[in-house]
């Protein structure tokens, strides 16, 4: 049996996908080690969930260096001590450089609130009601250096109902989030995801992901 995949998460908020990442780690569905937690903001909920867990967490505030650039090189540094061999973006709200995502390139994943192409950037969720969309969703995609532009790994349909808000839709993609994240998780832990290029399969249909 191969070692578990050391993984790094890099969150802001709340957890609630990171909580779903914890969960099926430890019911044995997941084969990785989260090694190292890692928040740009301070004393978030998401660093009490991995505490609580017995996980390393880490609070490396953004607004200490000079540049982006800078604290990018910190996040790597600490990453790498660690010795994490996946990053995971789970309401990580900053942008990374070109140099970091060029460093961790195919080792650097995120989920984004809708099926993308489509509603790329903030609010997706409202872009989406704004725009009159019936279908929503949510994405797992390698982080590329565009705006939500990385190949997509997973991808999950959700409706928009005629009466959703903001608040609503979200919370019925986020149980999506919570389903898809740790799948896609769990195919690069396995080695179940093969990548030519831009081109990415995976085992759900053996087939090319856009």
């Amino acid at each position: 049996m191969s070692s578990p995949l050391p993984v790094g998460i890099l969150v802001s908020g709340s957890g609630t996908n990171l909580q779903a990442i914890i969960d099926q780690q430890e019911s044995g569905d997941l084969p990785i080690d989260i090694k190292i937690v890692i928040s740009n903001v301070e004393a978030v909920l998401a660093l009490q969930r991995a505490q609580r867990h017995g996980i390393d967490t880490r609070y490396i505030s953004h607004k200490s260096f000079a540049s982006r650039l800078a604290f990018d090189i910190e996040l790597t540094r600490v990453l790498e001590k660690y010795r994490v061999e996946l990053v995971v973006l789970a309401g990580f709200m900053r942008l990374l450089s070109s140099d970091f995502v060029a460093h961790w390139k195919h080792r650097l994943i995120n989920v984004h609130p809708s099926i993308l192409p489509a509603f790329p950037g903030l609010h997706a969720q409202r872009q989406a009601i704004d725009y009159g969309a019936k279908l929503s969703g949510c994405s797992v995609f390698f982080v590329d250096e565009g705006m939500d532009t990385g190949s997509s790994i997973i991808q999950a349909a959700v409706p928009v109902l005629s009466d959703d808000t903001e608040e609503s839709l979200s919370e019925r993609i986020l149980r999506e989030e919570h389903r898809i994240l740790p799948q896609a998780i769990r195919w690069i832990a396995e080695g179940a995801i093969r990548i030519e290029g831009r081109r990415i399969y995976t085992p759900e249909n053996n087939s090319e992901v856009n």
